[in-house]
């Protein structure tokens, strides 16, 4: 018989549980490279932010020149009011304060203005002072306040973001993480199946070799086994019941199935427990055994009749005695296919020229040995 067909392949259930999870980790990394820029890009010290900062230090230094301007008489006090106003010009004169806010280009001819005529040494009068510094600074804080405003917004819809990420990051884990669970334990149960299944095609085969009656191999393990051994030296005995039908018919089929299960016994003690024990149908049975030397297959055959002789199991209808008898056939044969098929044949023959001897006695085949020499044993 052909081996056990191997178990057919579940699908991937354990390759989609591990793909579910790796999906699980490339989203986390996903998520995690998408927020480190935007907190770099809303937070860092780079970008339209930093306007905020550049109106505050550009005011701060407008303020400083005014505060000069009003309160100090020395003659230093112009130039270094003049240099603050530089200043803070330097820092009011970008790109997205002249783009964004109307109020930039003005006041910057104000500070333009204003500087010229200190270069001059002429300091205006507290009234156009104050005018000249006083909207550049108003522009300014105006500026500061957008500004804030802006990244105010732009924290709160960063907040939100974050909020709807780690929301989605959440329930994409806690899905993808069942997902994986629900896989592997598809996974799992497909595994337990299969071994299931394997399991029951053993079983059924074991059955298919086995006779349910006495429980050893079948005329179909016979053969399995010598392809098994393909190669060796073995022997093969043909034991058959002396009139078997006559003691069925006596004593009914209960009994004959329980002198079936009894001989088993007995044979498998007359070999010593090493050889193999098969039912070929009715009351027909065949052992094989390792065997290098043809005595030791005269030896095994002899057993066998012996073994049944001692038990001196009852046989009320037995034509010539009161005992259960035994015929045997032996070959010696290398565990070929077509040698196997000869020596059955040959082990089949020596069997039939015991029965046609009277029974009760062993021969071996002319395959194994020379018949002269091994012929039979008497009764």
């Amino acid at each position: 018989m052909s081996p056990p067909p191997r178990a057919r392949r579940t699908p991937g259930w354990l390759w989609l549980s591990l793909m579910s999870f790796t999906a699980l980790m490339l989203l986390i990394a996903y998520e995690t490279r998408w927020v480190h820029p935007d907190i770099h890009a809303y937070f860092s010290q780079s970008g339209n932010l930093t306007g905020q900062q550049l109106a505050t230090r550009s005011r701060e230094y407008l303020e400083e020149s005014l505060g000069i301007l009003l309160e100090e008489s020395d003659p230093d006090a112009v130039q270094r009011a003049s240099f603050q106003i530089e200043l803070g010009y330097g820092l009011f004169d970008i790109g997205l304060y002249r783009n964004e806010y109307a109020c930039t280009e003005p006041n910057l001819q104000r500070l333009d203005a204003l500087n010229d005529s200190l270069g001059q040494g002429v300091v205006p009068p507290p009234d156009s002072l104050s005018q000249g510094l006083l909207q550049p600074i108003r522009c300014l804080t105006e500026i500061e306040m957008d500004q804030l405003d802006y990244r105010s917004a732009v924290t709160n819809r960063f907040v939100e973001e974050t909020r709807h990420h780690q929301t989605l990051v959440l329930v994409g884990s806690l899905v993808i993480y069942l997902l994986g669970l629900v896989f592997w334990g598809m996974h799992v149960f497909k595994h337990r199946l299969a071994d299931r299944a394997t399991r029951e095609s053993l079983r059924w085969m074991a059955q298919a070799l086995q006779d349910p009656l006495t429980g050893i191999g079948n005329r179909s393990a016979l053969h399995d086994d010598v392809l098994a051994e393909k190669g060796g030296t073995m022997a093969l005995l043909l034991i058959d019941i002396d009139y078997f039908k006559q003691y069925n018919d006596a004593l009914g089929h209960p009994d004959g199935d329980q002198l079936l299960r009894e001989l088993v016994a007995l044979i498998d003690r007359a070999l010593s427990g090493k050889a193999r024990l098969y039912r070929m149908g009715g009351d027909e049975f065949a052992a094989l055994l390792p065997c290098d030397d043809p005595r030791t297959l005269a030896s095994a055959a002899a057993s066998v009749v012996e073994e049944v002789r001692r038990a001196a199991l009852p046989h009320p209808d037995h034509p010539a005695g009161t005992h259960v008898t035994l015929s045997v056939g032996g070959v010696q044969f290398t565990a070929e296919p077509e040698a196997f098929a000869a020596a059955y044949v040959a082990a089949d023959r020596a069997l039939y020229r015991v029965k046609a001897q009277g029974r009760d006695g062993w021969q071996l085949g002319a395959t194994a040995v020379e018949e002269s020499r091994y012929g039979f044993t008497g009764k």
